[in-house]
């Protein structure tokens, strides 16, 4: 059996948190609660270098643990192109990269993620109608990348689709870990034009789920959306968002009132064991 624990959106900057005291208070955490995994969802900062400079320092500082993180989209803001988030920069990023978990049958599978529009497919506008929105409103404005954002999940799912293949292949049971949300279920939609029918479109795409779906992945890790929810069993996957998200005065989105609590509150623990044990 191994430890796997998960979370995502910590937004270190934005919450104004003491790195290095944090990087010491969950090394001790996942020393003494015995993790094999450490797995984080994305949006770690506004600064990609900063978000890997942080992992790899926690792993330096627990080396018993597997610390693994993908880039969410304000990871993406600053200091990384498009091509560069492709490349393996790091033991520790795992987009478009696999790790088998030693001694059971577990393969963890990480990408990043993108989104599509199709969340939005209920206000019937253009694709041209999103993009100015999203670059008049949305931080993703400042990401640059070679295509449209729908070829880009495209691309993405293709990538992850030949990893499922391979997973299944190699009789590995899979835990997906991406920033942007895979389930239409979690979100808020009606028919109008209000601000977060719009915003719904940037959250991610009903093809992920439908792929995750098709290839039976049996648990998935998701952030992106600053929410509470319990985890849930959908088509035979089990979803969980363990985000942390915003402590400030003007969003105040914790259930606690300082960065630590709040993330002992949001990490969850799964046990990971091979099908013979």
């Amino acid at each position: 059996m191994v430890k796997v624990a998960m979370i995502s959106d910590l937004h270190f900057d934005i919450n104004h948190v003491d790195i290095d005291r944090t990087i010491e208070q969950q090394s001790q955490w996942l020393t003494q609660n015995q993790i094999g995994v450490y797995l984080i969802a994305g949006d770690l900062f506004n600064h990609f270098n900063c978000s890997l400079a942080f992992v790899e320092k926690l792993q330096k500082r627990t080396p018993a643990t597997a610390v693994r993180f993908i880039a969410g989209n304000h990871d993406m803001v600053n200091d990384i192109s498009y091509d560069d988030l492709q490349k393996s920069l790091s033991e520790t990023y795992l987009h478009r990269k696999k790790f088998d978990i030693p001694n059971t049958d577990w393969q963890i599978i990480g990408n990043n993620g993108w989104y599509d529009y199709s969340f939005s497919a209920v206000l019937h506008r253009p694709d041209e109608d999103f993009l100015h929105w999203k670059r008049a409103y949305w931080i993703d404005g400042a990401i640059n990348q070679p295509m449209s954002d729908p070829d880009r999940m495209t691309q993405e799912l293709q990538v992850i689709e030949a990893q499922l293949q391979q997973a299944k292949l190699n009789h590995k049971r899979v835990l997906f870990m991406t920033h942007f949300v895979p389930r239409i279920e979690y979100l808020r939609i009606t028919s109008d034009d209000r601000f977060w029918n719009m915003a719904n479109a940037m959250l991610g795409s009903t093809r992920m789920g439908d792929l995750l779906k098709r290839y039976q992945v049996e648990r998935v890790l998701f952030g992106h959306m600053h929410i509470h929810p319990v985890p849930r069993h959908l088509d035979g996957t089990t979803y969980y968002n363990q985000a942390v998200g915003y402590g400030t005065t003007r969003r105040h989105e914790w259930i606690t009132n300082d960065f630590q609590s709040e993330w002992l509150n949001r990490v969850r623990v799964i046990n990971l064991t091979s099908k013979d044990n």
